[in-house]
């Protein structure tokens, strides 16, 4: 049984390959996914940005909305329920 395991001082090559990657990422640069992540995230953050800028400016320059006249009909029904009589009845 202990004759399996005596690798004595040899390195398996995988494990030699795994820290060649290692060491070549550092000098390769920036992560692809770090690159995508920025690019997005700075659409997400300027798509906000302009669309908030876009309602503070339309805020202040547009005029406010008008309301719906209300019709005679529905004038007479809520004077009917506050108990004033309409005119002319």
């Amino acid at each position: 049984m202990e004759d399996d395991f005596d690798f004595g001082d040899k390195v398996p090559p995988a494990v030699n390959r795994m820290g060649n990657v290692i060491r070549e990422a550092d000098a390769r640069g920036f992560n692809p996914g770090l690159i995508v992540l920025l690019v997005v995230g700075g659409l997400l953050l300027a798509f906000l940005a302009g669309n908030y800028a876009l309602y503070v400016y339309a805020q202040k320059t547009l005029p406010p909305k008008r309301k719906k006249p209300v019709s005679k009909k529905k004038m007479k029904r809520e004077r009917l329920k506050q108990g004033i009589s309409a005119p002319g009845e």
